[in-house]
């Protein structure tokens, strides 16, 4: 089971980190997004901090479970406010479909982390 946590993490984090750096340099993927969901731009930016942080903890935790299931658990509770604004800015699954699948990706670590204890 270790080895598909292992997977797991470094696909996530890969996921993630990307992302967080994206919206913490302005790009203007993040610029756009934060218009269509009516977020201003510099809250959106700092958005970009958590994902960077559950990326690394993702793999730090992989030495130290409880900062693991951390990462884990704040990644889902994030994607899952992404899905919420993309559903009130009227967005379809093509809208909110990576939030999704990248929130239920996370709730799959953050279970496989919490049974290997």
């Amino acid at each position: 089971m270790f080895v598909v946590t292992l997977i797991l993490a470094i696909l996530l984090a890969l996921a993630f980190g990307a992302s967080g750096a994206q919206k913490l340099a302005g790009a203007k993927l993040a610029s756009d997004s934060a218009g269509h969901l009516g977020i201003p731009i510099g809250r959106f930016r700092l958005i970009g901090v958590p994902e960077l942080l559950g990326a690394i903890g993702l793999l730090v935790g992989l030495a130290v479970w409880p900062l693991g299931v951390a990462a884990a658990a704040g990644l889902v509770v994030l994607m899952a406010g992404a899905v919420v604004f993309h559903l009130r800015a009227g967005d379809k699954i093509a809208g909110f479909g990576p939030a999704l699948a990248l929130g239920l990706l996370a709730a799959v670590e953050l279970v496989l982390r919490v049974l290997s204890a």
